[in-house]
């Protein structure tokens, strides 16, 4: 089993909690002690045998007080570094704790591994995405999949596929959201693939291809993805043609994609990228209903509404003894390299390296979106219902070189005017896999694990 270590530069690890002999073998020089030594010891035994038996009592009674307090200090001592930290900062980026007894898995630095990562071969992901699948369609330079994330204060343990799924067995973990989850979910999906048979697993849809479900036969255990790129209603909930040029929501309205989430036993949200906007236009009432009220109001306050929805529905109605629940920060964009000091105009398109500046920040995430966030979730704490927030933001931020590009299916044929000028259809908001969202669900695994 996996641990959070806590390492630090100018302390030694603490060796003193690891297990030691309770009785050694007296030894002289290497060689037991003569014989005669030993009638003498056997002599004042005997001599003294009361006093013995009582020494020994109270010896026993040292030793195992010894333990207990040893014990005791070495699972506090576990239970710190097994309980990632997340403190709000100025730019809701999610800094580390001022604290050094915790560790702050989202604080870190990428460290190139190319024994250990990729965590598996795209072209071994029997359910791999031609959306993500950034090797297939042409790209040569691979070295995006050979990164780990290593977190400042404490190691980041290793997915076991095995594990996981008998964490699953006969449960549901699901991801809702937009793309940029179900990437997450395909990333999930094919860290765990390679280890199942294939009679013994499957993949379909339901509810008009909003859910699609894989299945791990032999567990009964399946990882989904639900389609609800604003988790509340809006005229953007087909899973296929979603693309609409006045986007609408209906704020108040989520238990049409509730039902088909709410009994799971792990939840994974995610909700941003569709709320780029001024302004939204708000429904209230049904779509069609002649007598529905729509009105244009200002983006940030009516992402607000539709997570306070969201949240409600969440108090009410999951089971607080059964559901774990999770939220997954901003997934940032890679669209102006004039941002990170490349040419104005350009884009995430050839790039083959990350960003080297410490707590870099792109103007594409958005920090008042993270702060509404970030008080909707503690709002449902004092509730009494706690989500954790994976805050893989400020992570993904360094990794403008890990972004499908142009190497990715394209579901539209491209004009002549595109293929001259590849910045023009380059996608630098979705993630090649293997990739970056592979880590994001080592950061989930450890939390399913160690919560």
């Amino acid at each position: 089993m996996y641990r959070l270590v806590k390492t630090s530069t100018t302390q030694p690890k603490n060796t003193n909690l690891s297990h030691q002999p309770i009785a050694t073998k007296l030894q002289k020089g290497g060689r037991d002690v003569d014989e005669e030594a030993k009638m003498k010891m056997e002599q004042k035994m005997v001599a003294g045998s009361s006093w013995g038996v009582r020494n020994t009592f109270h010896s026993l009674v040292v030793i195992l007080t010894s333990l207990l307090v040893v014990t005791t200090i070495y699972v506090r001592h576990g239970r710190e570094h097994l309980s990632p930290t997340i403190n709000a900062s100025s730019n809701s980026s999610f800094s580390s704790s001022s604290s050094s007894s915790k560790c702050d898995l989202f604080s870190g630095k990428w460290v190139f591994d190319n024994e250990s990562y990729p965590l598996y071969k795209e072209q071994q992901c029997t359910f791999m995405s031609d959306q993500l699948a950034c090797e297939k369609f042409g790209r040569k330079d691979l070295s995006y999949q050979n990164f780990r994330w290593q977190p400042h204060h404490c190691d980041l343990p290793r997915l076991n596929a095995t594990a996981l799924l008998e964490r699953l067995r006969n449960k549901r973990l699901v991801f809702v959201g937009d793309s940029l989850i179900r990437g997450q979910w395909v990333s999930m999906v094919c860290l765990v693939d390679s280890i199942i048979p294939k009679t013994l697993k499957s993949m379909h849809s339901t509810a008009n291809a909003s859910l699609n479900i894989f299945k791990a036969k032999e567990y009964n255990a399946s990882i989904e993805h639900y389609w609800s790129p604003l988790l509340v209603e809006s005229n953007s909930d087909d899973p296929v043609n979603h693309r609409v040029v006045e986007r609408t929501v209906r704020v108040k309205a989520i238990e049409k994609h509730a039902k088909y989430w709410t009994d799971a036993d792990f939840l994974v949200f995610n909700t941003y990228l569709w709320w780029r906007r001024p302004v939204m236009n708000v429904l209230w009432g049904s779509f069609g209903d002649p007598d529905g009220v729509y009105k244009g109001v200002e983006m940030l306050r009516v992402y607000e509404m539709a997570l306070r929805t969201w949240s409600d529905w969440l108090e009410v109605h999951v089971n607080r003894k059964k559901t774990h629940l999770f939220f997954v920060s901003m997934s940032p964009t890679h669209e102006r390299a004039e941002e990170w000091g490349a040419a104005k105009g350009n884009n995430c398109f050839s790039e083959t390296d990350m960003i080297a500046e410490e707590g870099y920040w792109g103007k594409g995430s958005d920090p008042k979106m993270m702060r509404v966030v970030e008080n909707v979730v503690d709002d449902l704490k004092a509730r009494g219902l706690n989500v954790q927030i994976l805050n893989i933001t400020q992570l993904s931020e360094y990794r403008k070189e890990g972004h499908p590009s142009i190497y990715r299916k394209q579901w539209n044929s491209l004009t002549q005017e595109q293929i001259a000028n590849p910045n023009s259809y380059s996608d630098c908001i979705h993630w090649c896999l293997p990739g970056v969202p592979d880590v994001w669900n080592e950061l989930l695994y450890a939390y399913i694990f160690y919560q």
